[in-house]
């Protein structure tokens, strides 16, 4: 048998979490962990229950003052699209990675410093007496010597370059073909030449005088030394974007998918939304204590929807919400609204009840069967004899 009239609010958030956890209804929809944090959130002001008590599910009884008690906190019930969130541990650092290796020779006689982005057309490291190395987007690596007459993918991507930077006309270039070095390639590399005070030899590109990478870089580390051949390894780099990669348990795989929409909270609790971008398909396994057991995950990638956001950080951990459930035009009341019944031996397990204010300062319980949690919002969802419009009695805040 079960009772709610004889429990108090103050002992009912006592038992909260363990209800929550242990004695939900069979067969209510699940939110993947969430009762524990309503567990949490729920906290009910000791005592204040006992004076709504007082009257029963009658108008409140004078004090002795001859005053009314006054009316409970209350909340409406609402329609509203919810989604739950499960929270998952995850590192904030930099997209991809790049080895720079010089292939020209001579002395290195200037380099970058660790987290310093270098974009197109600029200067990755320099030579010599300044002979600048410079880097040009693209995915076919520089293997040879460029000039005029020459023809490939390799002269066509520096065509492409050329043009966006402003050193050769888009118009002549077409007319004479992209993957063609021509004498407006030629005229397009000596204007990037004379910018970066270099132009030996003039109007082409010997091995080693470009880098060729997809996009702009962030200097990682330099491996090279002032005074060093430069005809080795010189640094290594990342892209400039930002990217959140989380070690998902492979359980979990089926909850997320390329394109869905989360939120992360960087190390100074600032949150920031952003959408994964990609979902791994090889499982890796991390051993337990001792070689036993262990975790299984697969790697995903999230993307900052506002780049700026975490400003340098990099290796940072950080929190990302997945939505693990969501559920459209739903009938919710506030978490807070929601009292865990219980048995007549004290003993959680009865299900939920909302208290309903109706006019009068009466009050009526209606037994609720809770949804999803929305964290956000702070809704639950209900199905229970209840109708938007109606107030719910909520703990006192």
């Amino acid at each position: 048998m079960v009772s709610k009239t004889t429990v108090s609010r103050d002992q009912q958030a006592g038992q909260r979490t363990e209800t929550l956890e242990a004695g939900a209804r069979p067969g209510r929809p699940r939110s993947r962990g969430r009762w524990v944090a309503l567990g949490v959130v729920v906290v009910v002001a000791a005592g204040s229950v006992a004076a709504w008590r007082a009257g029963g599910f009658s108008p409140a009884g004078s004090s002795g003052t001859g005053q009314q008690a006054p009316p409970p906190a209350t909340a409406p019930v609402v329609r509203e699209d919810l989604s739950a969130t499960t929270p998952v541990t995850a590192t904030l650092g930099y997209a991809d990675a790049y080895s720079v290796t010089g292939q020209g020779g001579g002395t290195l006689t200037w380099l970058p410093s660790p987290g310093q982005v270098i974009r197109q057309g600029q200067a990755l490291y320099k030579t010599g007496n300044g002979s600048p190395v410079v880097l040009m987007y693209g995915r076919v690596p520089d293997w040879r010597n460029l000039d005029e007459g020459t023809t490939g993918a390799d002269v066509s991507q520096l065509n492409h370059d050329l043009v966006a930077l402003g050193y050769a006309s888009r118009a002549d270039v077409v007319a004479l073909g992209w993957d063609y070095y021509s004498w407006e390639t030629a005229a397009g590399v000596q204007n990037l030449e004379a910018r970066l005070g270099t132009a030996t030899p003039p109007g082409s590109l010997s091995l080693g005088q470009v880098v060729f990478e997809p996009e702009a870089l962030r200097v990682a580390q330099v491996t090279g030394q002032l005074g060093g051949q430069a005809n080795g390894p010189v640094l290594t780099a990342t892209s400039d974007q930002h990217v959140v990669t989380i070690q998902l348990d492979a359980s979990q795989q089926s909850q997320v998918q390329a394109g869905d929409k989360v939120t992360v909270t960087l190390p100074d609790g600032a949150v920031t939304p952003g959408v994964v971008s990609s979902v791994g398909t090889v499982a890796t396994t991390t051993p337990g204590p001792g070689g036993s057991g262990g975790t299984t995950t697969i790697p995903v990638q999230v993307k900052l929807t506002d780049p700026g956001a975490a400003g340098t950080l990099d290796q940072a951990p950080v929190t990302v919400y997945i939505t693990t459930a969501s559920v459209r035009n739903a009938l919710a009341v506030p978490v807070t609204a929601l009292v865990a019944q219980v048995r007549e031996e004290g003993e959680a397990g009865g299900g939920y009840d909302v208290e309903v204010a109706e006019a009068g300062n009466t009050r009526r319980w209606v037994p609720v069967t809770p949804g999803i949690f929305d964290d956000n919002s702070g809704l639950v969802q209900v199905t229970g004899a209840l109708a938007p419009g109606q107030r719910v009695v909520v703990a006192a805040s």
